[in-house]
């Protein structure tokens, strides 16, 4: 595969538009087995791709958003409970309460935002990699190129460019920092700078760019396509025709002027609206009672719609087309896996969490369910100082101790069946000494115990 690298997104967000860059190359070459692939067409497609990978996210995403209609009223409660106490074993107990009722459910106060916050370096790459096509996908890319090529080899080519592109206000940009910086034409400009130029030009641009005198003999000029010779004139019409979408060109910019292309901005407003409002249905269970989060949901859901519809008129056709797509395919499969999660039940999903939550703690060595992971999972600072614990055994044995006169003995303590304490004893007492038998067969006096001696030296200090 012949991979033109181009200027392709650079820093963090590098990996994750190479990875949709490589699927959106092998869509349009897929397409392209059935003729010229439109790039709106791939748009829609490396969407809807990007939408299934991204499935499980979502599946989680709406399980989290269901579980909050539970878990949202005993919320409440606990924070209702602590309002006003700051205290350090206040938010302590409030902490820990919170974090019981969470793994009542099988499930954590990150859990709804986890596949949020992996999205959306997704989202920006996204966009990015739609801005940067012909960097991404080889055949866009390849017929860019043979155009480029052509154009150096013209004497002093660059002067007659600057003078164009200030005509038609196009430049190339380059991040410098938090900003960017326009790129200055030069004798030695790089062929994947003017590549990046000439993805700018929609139809209009291609015609004038034609009709300066230094570039008309361009269109005449001879290049080879997948082994096929064919005209500059020839290549454009290839790049206008991929990039076109019911006569609309995805390169250009929504307008008055242009009627017919309003219809992006228009149909991005009503997707993402039925997008909201099938979204909410669950979300506001799970916001019910909290008046202050219900109204803050309800006035952004009603106001990014009609921000995305502005942000059409100020944008490419091609970023409005993978909105609408994009808000097409997330209904769809809000739709279906509503219908899935009504089928499975809550009870159920909590019950699966709670399952996949012990098997995670179990493999790092922590059970709930058993005592002493209670106890270490309690610490001296938990008790109280209105908490009391039953000293009776205690209290009987030091009575015992003074009643003696001295230290009380291990047979005068009573132990729980099956506990160490009581096998001990028990083996202690089957070991005890047995009688002696001398060599005339006459028996031999038992040895004394330890609690005849201590009886015996006991009545010996009573009678002193």
């Amino acid at each position: 595969m012949n991979i033109v690298f181009l200027t392709q997104v650079t820093g963090f967000l590098s990996p994750f538009a190479w990875i949709m860059g490589v699927i959106l190359n092998a869509i349009h070459k897929f397409l392209g087995l059935f003729g010229n692939p439109n790039i709106a067409l791939c748009i829609i497609l490396f969407t809807f791709v990007i939408k299934m990978l991204m499935l499980p996210l979502t599946i989680k995403q709406q399980k989290y958003t269901r579980l909050s209609s539970r878990i949202s009223p005993e919320l409440k409660k606990i924070q209702d409970k602590y309002k006003g106490k700051r205290d350090e074993e206040s938010m302590r107990r409030q902490n820990a309460e919170t974090q019981e009722l969470y793994r009542k459910y099988g499930t954590s106060p990150i859990g709804g935002c986890l596949p949020l916050l992996i999205t959306l370096p997704i989202m920006f790459a996204l966009y990015r990699v739609i801005y940067a096509i012909p960097a991404y996908v080889t055949d866009i890319g390849s017929l860019y190129g043979n155009v480029v090529d052509k154009l150096r080899e013209i004497p002093n080519f660059t002067e007659p460019l600057k003078e164009f592109m200030t005509a038609n206000s196009l430049s190339i940009t380059e991040r410098s920092g938090c900003g960017v910086k326009v790129i200055e034409l030069t004798g030695d400009i790089s062929r994947e700078y003017l590549i990046d130029l000439l993805a700018k030009f929609n139809p209009s641009n291609w015609e004038s760019f034609f009709s300066v005198d230094a570039f008309a003999g361009l269109k005449a000029a001879m290049v080879t396509v997948k082994d096929s010779a064919m005209p500059i004139a020839d290549v454009v019409d290839k790049i206008i025709k991929a990039h076109s979408l019911f006569g609309l060109n995805i390169l250009d910019t929504p307008s008055f002027g242009n009627i017919p292309s309003l219809i992006i901005p228009v149909l991005a407003v009503v997707t993402q609206m039925l997008q909201t409002k099938i979204s909410m249905a669950n979300t506001k269970q799970a916001t019910s009672g909290n008046d202050a989060m219900s109204g803050s949901l309800k006035g952004m859901n009603t106001i990014m719609p009609i921000m995305s519809g502005v942000f059409c008129l100020m944008l490419p056709i091609g970023v409005g087309v993978y909105w609408i797509a994009s808000a097409v395919f997330t209904i769809l499969q809000t739709i279906f896996i509503n219908r899935y999660l009504d089928k499975t039940g809550l009870d159920e999903i909590i019950e699966k969490n709670i399952e996949k939550e012990n098997k995670k703690k179990e493999s790092l060595g922590v059970s709930y369910g058993n005592q002493m992971a209670g106890v270490a999972k309690t610490s001296t600072k938990t008790y109280s100082s209105d908490e009391e614990y039953d000293n009776t055994a205690y209290k009987k044995n030091n009575k015992r101790k003074y009643a003696t006169g001295g230290d009380y003995k291990r047979s005068q303590v009573s132990y729980s069946a099956s506990s160490i304490a009581a096998n001990a004893n028990l083996l202690a007492r089957n070991s005890a000494p047995q009688i002696e038998k001398k060599e005339d067969n006459t028996p031999a006096a038992p040895a004394k115990t330890e609690e005849a001696e201590t009886a015996q030296t006991t009545q010996d200090k009573e009678e002193t």
